[in-house]
Order: C-alpha cells, then sequence, then structure tokens
C-alpha cells in the first residue's frame, strides 16, 4: 500500500455529505465506502440482497463504529429494483453530494437479464445510467447544499480494448446471439465474454464524457456545478476473475501479478479522488497514470473513442430506450 494513506489523508471533512455506491461487499466499494465514513460521510451502501452483504456491513461497522451506513437493497440486474432503490432513497435523504458507479462484473457468459440484456451490460452500465437519472434531483440539491456534487463512474483498463476502439449499439440492445461466444482467454483478455465486458467498460467513460458534457451546458447553475467523474483502478487483487475459465490461471499467476498490481486500497484511489478528492475535474479520468497497472492516481484526458459524439448521442438514446426513461440534464 503506496499511496492509499495520502490520498486518505488529502480528503477533507465529509461531515454532513451523503454518498450512495454501489457493489459494497468487497474490492474498491468496501474500501471506499469505509474511508468515505471514516472522513464523516454518511454512506448508501447499494448491493444485491444477500448474507455476503450482511456480512460487508458487520466488517464496516466493525472498521468504523460510529459509522451512518445504510443498506438498500439494490439489484442491477433488475431495472425494477434499481427503480425501488432508488425510491428508497429518495424517502431517506434530502440531497446527495456523491453517486459512486462502482459495482461490475466480468467474463459473464452469453446470458440476458429478466430485462432482456446483456448481463455485464445491464450490470455494470445500464442500471448505473438508470441509478444516475433516478438520482439526480438530489445530486442537484446536493449541489446546491454543498456547492457542487459528483457521480463517478468506474471504468477500467478494459475499455481500451474493444475491437475496432469505438463503442458499438449493438452491446446496448437486447442480448442475443450476436454479443459473442462464451470464451474467456485471459493471458490475451479475449473471448466474447471479455468483449463484452470490454464494451461495458467503454460505456463507463462514454457515459462519464457525456454526462460531464450535459452538464457543463446546462441552465441550471446547481447543474453546472455537479462533475461528471470517471475513474480507474489499474490491475489489483480483488478476485473480479477467479470465478472464469481463467480463473485457475490467474491463481496460479498471482505472485506474479502481485508485484507489479496495486494493493486494493492504492486501487481505491481513483475513485476515491473522483468521489471527494478537492482538485477532481468535470469530465476527467482518475487512476494510474497512462492506464498504468499500479501507481498514483493522477488525472488523465479521455481519449477520442471516449468523447466522440456520435458514441455519446447513440449511448445516450440506447440507454434511454433500454431502461425506458429521458434522462434530461
Amino acid at each position: 500500500m503506496k499511496h492509499y494513506a495520502a490520498l486518505k489523508e488529502s480528503l477533507p471533512d465529509l461531515s454532513g455529505k451523503v454518498f450512495a455506491i454501489t457493489g459494497t461487499t468487497s474490492g474498491t466499494g468496501f474500501i471506499a465506502a469505509r474511508t468515505i465514513a471514516e472522513k464523516g460521510g454518511r454512506v448508501l451502501l447499494l448491493n444485491r440482497p444477500s448474507e455476503r452483504s450482511k456480512a460487508s456491513l458487520e466488517k464496516l461497522l466493525l472498521a468504523v463504529p460510529d459509522a451512518d451506513f445504510t443498506a438498500i437493497d439494490c439489484d442491477l440486474q433488475d431495472f425494477d429494483s434499481v427503480r425501488t432503490a432508488a425510491k428508497t432513497i429518495e424517502e431517506s435523504v434530502e440531497a446527495l453530494y456523491c453517486l459512486s458507479n462502482n459495482a461490475g462484473i466480468m467474463g459473464q457468459p452469453n446470458e440476458a437479464t429478466k430485462d432482456g440484456y446483456d448481463v455485464q451490460m445491464q450490470t455494470n452500465h445500464l442500471s448505473h445510467f438508470l441509478l444516475a437519472r433516478e438520482l439526480f434531483p438530489l445530486l442537484a440539491r446536493g449541489s446546491e447544499q454543498h456547492g457542487e456534487a459528483r457521480v463517478v463512474s468506474h471504468s477500467s483498463g478494459a475499455r481500451n480494448m474493444v475491437p475496432g476502439t469505438y463503442l458499438r449499439e449493438e452491446y446496448l440492445g437486447k442480448s442475443g446471439p450476436h454479443l459473442g461466444d462464451d470464451a474467456v482467454h485471459m493471458t490475451s483478455f479475449s473471448g466474447g465474454a471479455l468483449v463484452r465486458y470490454q464494451h461495458t467498460k467503454l460505456a463507463n467513460t462514454v457515459f462519464a464524457a457525456a454526462l460531464a458534457q450535459k452538464i457543463a451546458s446546462s441552465p441550471s447553475p446547481a447543474v453546472r456545478k455537479i462533475r461528471a467523474v470517471a475513474a480507474h483502478p489499474g490491475v489489483a487483487m480483488t478476485g473480479i476473475g477467479e470465478h472464469l475459465q481463467g480463473g485457475m490461471m490467474m491463481k496460479m499467476m498471482t505472485p506474479v501479478i502481485r508485484f507489479f498490481a496495486n494493493t486494493i486500497e492504492d486501487a481505491t484511489t481513483g475513485l476515491l479522488y473522483g468521489m471527494a478528492g478537492l482538485e477532481a475535474k468535470n469530465g476527467v479520468l482518475y487512476g494510474p497514470k497512462n492506464d498504468g497497472f499500479s501507481g498514483k492516481a493522477v488525472p488523465t484526458d479521455l481519449q477520442p473513442h471516449e468523447t466522440d459524439q456520435a458514441s455519446a448521442d447513440m449511448l445516450w438514446k440506447a440507454s434511454e430506450e433500454a431502461t425506458g426513461v429521458k434522462f434530461e440534464v
């Protein structure tokens, strides 16, 4: 752990601010929730209901006994669950300072959710799009209260591995055989299951860039103070890929990976900087330099395939059609 302590020290007192974080049962989400609470923030923990979720809340309360944690059921593979979670939040808080779209899954089979979309795309992007839309009025109120607010999209270096570079519309539509096979080749990070994952991670940064642009041009002073930020963790020992076909190879390679990978705490620094860093800016990506495997979280400009206007327009339209909502900023 080389960079986490300094980043944590640089974060301001977060008392009076409310943070909603998806995927806090382990990994970067758990560290983010714990850190925000240690800095005085109230944390809404958005997870699929499970014994794992209950156990992680107990661990968080042991780590930060005086913290204000609220567990909210939110299954990102079910749009109805996301809407219910958003309604619960609306009834629980007057304003929201930060929505951290952290949760993600990787390398899943070519299967559709009950809503009919690729399980990875719905979990990693579409449900987060819906959550941001439903909670946007609370974020605007948070901006009015605190002088600014945040929407953070957690991506990864996989976004730069998409075949053909640019986001393709079919990956945002109804799931089907056109989305490829279930192959997972970890050594080359290829195969149908990982190509679908790569598209979700590119969708995360395209969404962040599109939202940042809409925020900047909004007629509302409160909305213009919201920051849409992207983050990436580098490579970290999160266990996200141990279930994959290449999971055993990953375990065998663990000593090598550990040598150059970030610790979980260091991998969370980009996410935390986006959520609460004093200098975090609208439309900027935070993480290890040049998409490195490890290192200090630094600001990085998004690349042309992430800020492409045609991609932004397509993603926004397809996401609205999938979730059945109009997201007007």
